[in-house]
């Protein structure tokens, strides 16, 4: 049951078997890793200064090891621990450098020359202090960028972008904010790498120079096309015909003194700031086009509804299964449901063809400064917007041009895609209560469930050992999952990207998000840690190649096609989404009004399985717990049954984060 090699110790017991006693050589666990003091003592005594070094595990307390470092430096040299430390991290993985070197005048030895390890000193731990300020300016951009993004009021050197609260799609985010500001492309798999301020700086030295960026167009063409991502929803919609598939709501409960009139203007005003929620779609014999209409021809419904606390939910499913005729009206529309004098739910409907999930929040901050001016017989006073939807519809075609010529930038990305995904499983074989039918309903059910503060906090612990994200560590926890339950070993899982790649467009309401398929391999039957590196090197080639439209990669994979089964993949994981507080968040500032997200079933399940993950931060970047729900086809799975595939989740996170080594 055991491997030997070379250096383990054993003993035959009285039954005749081997017992595994230790080790002979040097080599100790700490954190989940196998390390080698030999390897880490060499590092030390190779520095200019140091004349002899030493390198042990204290447990000085129980359950808390920690690798330490002793020196003897050169005579007449007075060591910089710091800078030893940093000039090891050089050299040796984050996980094999010492917490703390402690300088000795000399190593203590035993009575036969052997250094004697029971009198080495216990080290005092460096208490961590504030992150260094900002040294150039490269570096003071760096941090303002930081902190921009992860919503912080300040960031150091020193700081970690993943320690601070950091995620993939904030990392896209940063990528983007460090192109318009700095003008140099930066990969996403950079920030993995170097994640602190200082090491991103140095990095920058070598970094090519940014695309081209998102800009206004001077002349637009008179007919003016879809871009990549709604393209595939205008199929869609003239193959399904109206449908409230793709509807996004936003329900807000308003308590307090509401002015209809200036409701119904603010509303006139977002949608008039905003071109996206102004267009229709029509085809001729080029195909789709999109045609933006003056803002005096697209004011958007407001529909007003009189109804009780009893009838309420009814009520808000039936409008937000309203189906858009996106060739003859706006993607927005609007309901007032009327509670009582000072008690109302407004329900906003956006087609994903005009909108995202980052975009509600930015729909909902727009509102609360229309009806702040609307209120006081103004007009709202924003910044102008750099760019409009079309906008990016004509970047988009001429800096990734056309797949038809091979060396354009989208036509490189493609060829990588099919390599990453070809032979993937066309279906995944999960633990359904019922076959699967020729068309599907579409209709659906959610059961939440809660990741508790300890358990979030241990994911984030080994992400970092993993040098990869939370979000790679609770994908490879769900693909283990799915394993486990009878779907294999080779486990495709379909994630949103946020696709604003350039800083222009981060305030603009439009279909930005891509999907991506995230191929997980299992085979081979890895520890979890080793997964979670498989997974990380999977996901950042991805993000490298995230501008090919999900839409047209089923095109060119062209996989059997069913009307029941989601192409690609079956099974939706979403971490960190944008979701109804969110939303509710940015219209805190209501004149006479205190707002507070109204849930909506939809009652629609577009994938067969659909797991949701929000974390929870505090203002340090500290982790508090997480928000999941999962979603689920009702014409596959009962409730009872999705209820215990998120238990079981759970528990899989628990079980990896307490051994990673687990296979």
């Amino acid at each position: 049951t055991r491997m030997y090699r070379t250096g383990d110790i054993a003993r035959w017991n009285r039954e005749g078997q081997l017992e595994y006693v230790g080790r002979a050589d040097d080599q100790v666990k700490v954190r989940g890793y196998r390390i080698e003091l030999g390897e880490v003592q060499s590092a030390l005594a190779a520095h200019p200064h140091i004349a002899q070094a030493a390198a042990l595990v204290r447990e000085d307390r129980p359950g808390d090891k920690r690798l330490v470092g002793y020196a003897v430096p050169e005579a007449g040299v007075a060591l910089d621990v710091a800078a030893v430390r940093a000039a090891l991290a050089e050299s040796l993985p984050e996980y094999m450098v010492p917490a703390a070197v402690v300088v000795l005048d000399a190593l203590p030895l035993t009575s036969h020359g052997k250094l004697d390890r029971r009198v080495l000193p216990m080290p005092e731990y460096e208490v961590k202090s504030r992150s260094r300020a900002p040294r150039s300016p490269r570096e003071e951009i760096l941090c303002g960028l930081f902190a921009e993004v992860l919503g912080t009021p300040d960031v150091g050197v020193d700081d970690s972008f993943f320690d601070r609260g950091g995620h993939s799609l904030l990392a896209t985010r940063l990528a983007s904010r460090i192109r318009s500001a700095l003008g140099v492309e930066l990969p996403v798999r950079q920030i993995f790498s170097t994640p602190t301020v200082a090491a991103l700086a140095a990095a920058l030295d070598t970094a090519n120079e940014g695309r081209t960026a998102v800009a206004r167009a001077a002349v637009r063409p008179e007919r003016l096309p879809l871009s990549f991502a709604q393209r595939g929803l205008w199929f869609l919609h003239r193959l399904e015909g109206p449908s409230p598939t793709y509807n996004m709501p936003v329900s807000l409960r308003l308590n307090g003194d509401l002015d209809h009139d200036a409701l119904r203007a603010a509303l006139t005003d977002v949608v008039a700031r905003h071109e996206s929620l102004r267009t229709v779609f029509g085809e001729d014999a080029e195909g789709p086009y999109q045609r933006v209409l003056a803002a005096a021809d697209a004011v958007p419904v407001l529909e007003t509804v009189h109804t009780d606390e009893a009838g309420l939910p009814a009520a808000l499913k039936a409008a937000a299964q309203y189906g858009f005729d996106l060739g003859a009206e706006i993607p927005v529309r609007a309901w007032l449901f009327e509670l009582g004098s000072e008690q109302h739910v407004l329900l906003v409907l956006v087609h994903h063809i005009a909108g995202d999930g980052w975009s509600m929040p930015l729909f909902a901050r727009d509102l609360t400064t229309a009806y702040t001016s609307a209120s006081t017989g103004t007009a709202p006073v924003w910044s102008e917007l750099p760019v409009q939807y079309a906008d990016f519809t004509l970047w988009q075609r001429e800096v990734l041009g056309s797949d038809e010529d091979p060396d354009s930038p989208i036509s490189q990305q493609l060829d990588y895609w099919r390599q990453a995904l070809a032979g993937l499983p066309e279906e995944l074989e999960l633990p359904v209560d019922r076959s699967r039918s020729e068309v599907a309903s579409f209709e659906g059910g959610s059961v939440p469930f809660e990741i508790t503060s300890a358990l979030h906090a241990r994911l984030v612990e080994l992400a970092r050992e993993c040098q990869a994200s939370p979000f790679m560590v609770v994908q490879s926890a769900l693909a283990t999952l799915l394993s486990r339950l009878g779907a294999g070993t080779d486990i495709p899982l379909g994630t949103p990207i946020a696709g604003r790649t350039d800083d222009a467009v981060e305030d603009l309401v439009g279909f930005f998000i891509n999907t991506l398929v995230l191929r997980t391999d299992l085979s081979g039957n890895p520890t979890f840690r080793e997964l979670v590196g498989r997974v990380r090197e999977t996901d950042l080639a991805a993000y490298a190649h995230q501008d090919v439209p999900f839409e047209r990669l089923v095109e060119v994979l062209n996989p059997t096609r069913l009307a029941a089964r989601h192409p690609l993949f079956q099974v939706r994981f979403v971490f960190n989404n944008i979701d109804q507080q969110a939303a509710a968040d940015a219209v805190q500032n209501l004149p006479g009004l205190t707002v507070v997200p109204e849930p909506v079933d939809l009652g629609a399940a577009k994938f067969d399985l659909l797991f949701r993950f929000s974390e929870q931060r505090a203002t340090d970047g500290t982790p508090v717990g997480m928000r999941g729900a999962l979603e689920f086809s009702t014409d596959l799975f009962d409730a009872v049954t999705a209820e215990r595939l998120a238990e079981r989740l759970v528990r899989v996170l628990e079980v990896v984060v307490a051994d990673p080594g687990v296979r």
